[in-house]
């Protein structure tokens, strides 16, 4: 897709660290230089404002990569792309039956109602949650982990959906301020909501996550 748009040597390209190293491997590989953008903290996609501010003369294109199941704001980042012409191209997700995502949404809905001490995503926009992210406050020290060990062990999976952003990574390393990537990958947690789920699984999940209410601090 770079290649085809016309994206190559000393171009950089805006994507987000928040996700695989994918894209910044897509952008090096055509001969590009990644620049990172800060993520939405609601949706964790790019961030208009954060685009525009990382754009710079050699900017080429942004690369959007939808999230979770949650569609980025991709009539602004177009807007920005048109007022400083640059091509926006996006990284969608796979597709997912109809019938499926609404018994996810279903599920969702159930555990938006019953969880506590945990962040439960924000569902606007035609959320079909390919992905059930929450987030688990810091309060200074790696709640987010001893939670999930702890959920883990009562017998219900659960997985870090970014262990660390592509920022960070030697390869990529760039010395750039993302406080709300660095944020969101220190406290989402991604939780079963499978269409296979059955109503005691959801029961399950739920009260495996509320029995810990001690490890975190309240959520705002």
């Amino acid at each position: 897709m770079l290649r085809a748009a016309g994206v190559g040597v000393g171009d950089e390209v805006v994507v987000p660290a928040f996700g695989n190293s994918e894209v910044a491997g897509a952008v090096a590989l055509v001969g590009g230089l990644p620049a990172f953008a800060d993520i939405d903290p609601l949706t964790y996609c790019l961030d208009p404002a954060a685009v525009e501010a990382a754009i710079t003369p050699r900017t080429a294109a942004v690369v959007v990569v939808h999230r979770f199941g949650r569609p980025a704001d991709i009539a602004r980042l177009h807007g920005v792309g048109q007022r400083h012409g640059l091509l926006v191209l996006e990284q969608g997700e796979s597709e997912v039956p109809y019938e499926e995502i609404a018994q996810r949404r279903e599920r969702a809905a159930y555990l938006d109602a019953k969880l506590r001490g945990v962040r439960t995503p924000d569902g606007g926009d035609g959320h079909t949650y390919q992905q059930y992210v929450v987030r688990v406050p810091g309060n200074g020290r790696p709640d987010r982990d001893a939670f999930a060990r702890a959920v883990r062990a009562r017998g219900v999976e659960c997985r870090v959906p970014v262990k660390t952003p592509v920022h960070r990574l030697p390869e990529f390393r760039r010395c750039v301020s993302l406080p709300e990537t660095e944020r969101a990958a220190d406290e989402t947690l991604a939780l079963p909501v499978d269409a296979t789920l059955t109503k005691r699984d959801m029961q399950r999940i739920v009260g495996a996550c509320n029995a810990l209410g001690g490890l975190l601090q309240p959520a705002f």
